[in-house]
């Protein structure tokens, strides 16, 4: 998560993150596996741990094939969005075409193929057609998905059992939020323990730390500060995501 424009595989703002790195490392190993091994991979986390903004990255590094599925898609969205993503101006008229379609293009490409947002395709039973599609393919394909992903795709054998590996997204860590700082805060100087609050209050939500260091850059401009300590922010200040508490 960065406010940065910049395009993402030319931004150095992004690839320290530890879900940045841990995503780029799991593609790479996909796509050199050995021969004969399966060439699919589920990369999986709470929601806000910057799953999604390590997939921008990845896409990029990598030139994946790269598409966020929607709750409301059907197979037909799938594809259709998928072809898209490559370029294929005149997709096949019916689902099962469209999945050689890109089959093909994948295979001839030997670019991965990235899905975030994945676990609509397990809810909606539309996860075969991933499937179907490494199948007409066998190239690279990366799941992305909420922490229970890999425990969902147990009903499904035939996906579950071409899998390379699972790995989970890890909570941000201190040197994320020291990094993070740098970039919602430029120009303002954090003191230890306050880079140590935002990080503690965050719980391990990247997005939290984010929302945190914006707070702490509002209030120095408010106050006129070019550095900032623990004294300086109120706690009360700090987001939790935890809402409220109701009038009793």
């Amino acid at each position: 998560m960065t406010k940065s424009t910049t395009a993402v595989n030319t931004a150095p703002t992004i690839a320290p993150l530890r879900n940045v790195t841990l995503l780029a490392e799991l593609v790479e190993r996909v796509l050199n596996r050995a021969p004969n091994l399966p060439g699919m991979a589920t990369f999986s986390g709470p929601s806000g741990y910057g799953k999604s903004n390590a997939a921008m990255y990845a896409g990029n590094r990598f030139r994946a094939y790269h598409v966020e599925v929607k709750s409301v898609w059907t197979r037909k969205k799938l594809c259709l969005s998928i072809l898209n993503e490559m370029a294929i101006t005149q997709p096949a008229n019916t689902v099962a075409d469209m999945v050689d379609q890109i089959g093909e293009q994948l295979e001839r490409s030997q670019r991965p193929l990235i899905v975030d947002e994945a676990d609509y395709l397990v809810k909606n039973g539309m996860i075969q057609v991933i499937r179907d599609i490494y199948q007409a393919s066998h190239t690279a394909i990366i799941l992305i998905g909420e922490e229970n992903l890999p425990n969902a795709l147990k009903r499904w054998e035939r996906v579950h059992g071409r899998m390379l590996d699972w790995i989970q997204a890890q909570p941000a860590s201190l040197s994320d939020t020291r990094h993070l700082a740098k970039l919602y805060c430029p120009g303002i100087e954090l003191a230890d323990d306050l880079v140590g609050a935002a990080h503690t209050k965050a719980a391990g939500s990247v997005r939290r730390v984010c929302v945190n260091l914006d707070r702490i850059r509002e209030k120095a401009s408010t106050l006129g500060k070019e550095r900032m300590t623990l004294a300086d922010f109120p706690a009360d200040d700090f987001f939790t995501g935890n809402p409220p508490a109701g009038r009793q």
